[in-house]
């Protein structure tokens, strides 16, 4: 490998060169969504973040192995482990069951990533597929002494270890107040860092999913899920483990405490964060009520390919402040970008050493800590360059398999469906006039005929005083 990638190690608190534990090969994790509700495109900066460094490492030769979790039970709605089971809130919100809301939320989770270009991690694993690892790791704890039970509980316990607050330097008082929710004492817990590894039925008797277990029927807390999941798919050692910055406390402390007391080492060498996405009110979040999400931003106009752009603008551990003025503004800029490239001709001629070139800025833009926006600026740059039609397609085809902007098929995918909605237009214009001549003849029988064909290719008609009116369904 050419290029050597640096990015900032939440561990270390500093940019470091990215050296795997295997040579060649990353054993890479993510922390997938809590399928409770749709993600809104806060969450998704994340993944569009995580997405762009897995095909960085891919890009620049790695072989990459990438898990993720589906949180579909365990996550409460307080950090500090009180309060209602978040997949139990759905499932009441829309009066489902939990695997009913599950299903629904990870297929629309899913759905928006395609939209967005993030590719589907290599494993994705549920949490209830797990119960056996979980009580596994815990019986573990149990016996090297790193967990207690109380109150019909497990608990892990902070006190054994040398360090608990391995990301920062903050005290114990300062962390908690980047706690989501307000912290109630949970007076089973011999010390207020300590967190749960196993709920039982003495706690939670309206929990919808539970697990019989060496400690009663109950169900697990939701940090350890992604030790078990990352253990079951990456083994004892990871490369690379990637979260949002909420995730750093309590979630990714309580991980490195639970999985380094289960192994005896050290289990992650990087911890790769991405910062909140804000509006001028603050942080984006479900709890808000009204939150953005993908089909929203479809549902005003905007290709999720643009918001894709808007994200790689940016550098992922800065605040990034979302409004639709800038949306706007990388909407213009988007479309003008593939329109130029869609007026490359494709050819054989390409110059060898400008594509080296050009490829080799585009992947020390990436390598310096993931300067997406650098690497942008290399594409316009190159679009610019005096070289040949052939060799800055190629290039831009090159550049696209980390960006994910369909740089060199969307100005023809957007042709194509232009050539369609005239087609449409016409058909529909046929069918209205027709239906008014039916109308005329008082053959309300072809007239209903014809609305009703429409209507199964997916457009409604109107009659309004201004005359017949169209839309798509």
């Amino acid at each position: 490998m050419e290029n050597k990638l640096y990015f900032y190690n939440t561990l270390t608190k500093k940019v470091e060169q990215f050296v795997p534990n295997v040579d060649g090969k990353v054993a890479m994790y993510t922390c997938g969504p809590t399928v409770y509700h749709y993600a809104h495109i806060g969450n998704l900066r994340s993944y569009i973040t995580e997405d762009l460094l897995e095909k960085t490492l891919r890009y620049i030769g790695y072989d990459v192995k990438r898990v993720m979790n589906i949180t579909d039970v365990g996550h409460l709605s307080s950090d500090a482990d009180t309060g209602e089971d978040k997949m139990l809130k759905g499932a009441k919100r829309e009066h489902k069951t939990v695997m009913e809301i599950a299903k629904f939320y990870t297929d629309a989770f899913f759905s928006d990533c395609g939209k967005l270009n993030i590719k589907t991690p290599d494993v994705v694993e549920p949490a209830t597929n797990c119960i056996a690892e979980f009580i596994h790791m815990i019986r573990v704890l149990l016996e090297k002494g790193f967990a207690y039970e109380a109150g019909g509980n497990i608990y892990f316990d902070t006190s054994k270890l040398k360090e608990y607050y391995v990301f920062s330097n903050l005290s114990e008082k300062e962390l908690l107040v980047g706690v989501r929710e307000d912290v109630d004492e949970d007076v089973n817990k011999r010390n207020k860092s300590d967190f749960v590894l196993w709920f039982t039925k003495s706690k939670f008797d309206d929990q919808e999913l539970k697990w019989e277990s060496p400690w009663g029927v109950g169900y697990p807390g939701w940090h350890i899920e992604c030790s078990c999941i990352s253990m079951k798919h990456l083994g004892e050692y990871m490369d690379i483990h990637c979260g949002g910055i909420d995730n750093i406390f309590p979630h990714h402390t309580n991980e490195v405490a639970q999985s380094e007391a289960y192994l005896g080492h050290k289990w992650c060498n990087y911890w790769f964060h991405v910062h909140h996405l804000i509006d001028k009110s603050g942080k984006m979040s479900k709890s808000k009520g009204d939150f953005l999400t993908v089909s929203l931003l479809e549902s005003k106009g905007y290709n999720p390919k643009v918001y894709r752009l808007f994200c790689l603008q940016s550098h992922y551990r800065k605040p990034l402040e979302f409004s639709y003025e800038v949306l706007d503004n990388m909407g213009a800029a988007y479309d003008k970008l593939v329109k130029r490239i869609g007026t490359l001709k494709r050819g054989e001629d390409i110059d060898r050493i400008k594509f080296d070139e050009y490829r080799s800025r585009f992947e020390e833009a990436l390598c310096d800590d993931l300067n997406s926006a650098m690497a942008i600026t290399v594409l316009y740059d190159m679009l610019k360059a005096d070289i040949s039609d052939a060799t800055k397609f190629a290039l831009a085809e090159s550049f696209d398999r980390v960006l994910s902007l369909d740089l060199t098929t969307a100005q023809a995918a957007k042709e194509a469906d232009s050539d369609i909605d005239a087609e449409l237009k016409a058909y529909v214009l046929d069918k209205i006039e027709e239906r008014k001549a039916a109308k005329k003849e008082k053959d309300f029988a072809k007239a209903d005929a014809i609305r009703a064909e429409l209507l199964e290719k997916g457009i409604i008609i109107e009659d309004t005083r201004e005359g017949v009116k169209w839309k798509r369904a």
